[in-house]
């Protein structure tokens, strides 16, 4: 029995970072992807910017500094761990970092700060899943799958629009 290839939708958004890929099952969010490590577009995908009008528009004001809660409906694709992982991601808040030690902790397994790193690296929703509010222990900016210069950026310009 043959398998039936769901219908990817997406729709791209020039930012100030660069081009974002947004993807969704027709429902939900699925995907905000910068152009380090974004996937490729497939034949089976269909571009509908209508169906992201809401992504595109809370994206563009989180742009703009007039923003700082996202509030779409998200059906990133992960373990039940880096669901938790995700989830606890969204707790950060806006212009706020936390180091991946203490998010270990706050989902309850303070030694887990690794396995953490991992489920941040993985989270297919960046921006509105903030994974560049997560830093190293002692301060420093670790690892982005968007480049280093992209969380320096997303973090300078939450601090600028923080009492906003």
């Amino acid at each position: 029995m043959a398998t039936q290839e769901t219908t990817t939708c997406y729709t791209e958004l020039d930012s100030p970072i660069g081009v974002l890929l947004i993807t969704g099952n027709g429902s939900a969010i699925t995907g905000v992807y910068m152009q380090d490590g974004r996937p490729a577009i497939g034949d089976h995908w269909q571009r509908d910017d209508l169906h992201f009008t809401a992504a595109r528009e809370q994206l563009q004001a989180y742009f703009q500094g007039e923003r700082q809660h996202f509030d779409l409906p998200l059906a990133g694709e992960g373990t039940v761990f880096q669901k938790s992982v995700w989830k606890a991601l969204r707790e950060i808040p806006y212009g706020h970092t936390e180091s991946y030690g203490e998010l270990a902790r706050r989902i309850g397994n303070h030694k887990a700060s690794r396995a953490v790193g991992l489920a941040n690296g993985r989270n297919p929703i960046g921006i509105i899943v903030p994974c560049h509010r997560v830093i190293g222990a002692n301060g420093s900016l670790t690892g982005y799958a968007g480049g280093l210069e992209r969380k320096k950026w997303l973090l300078a310009h939450e601090q600028a629009h923080m009492g906003q």
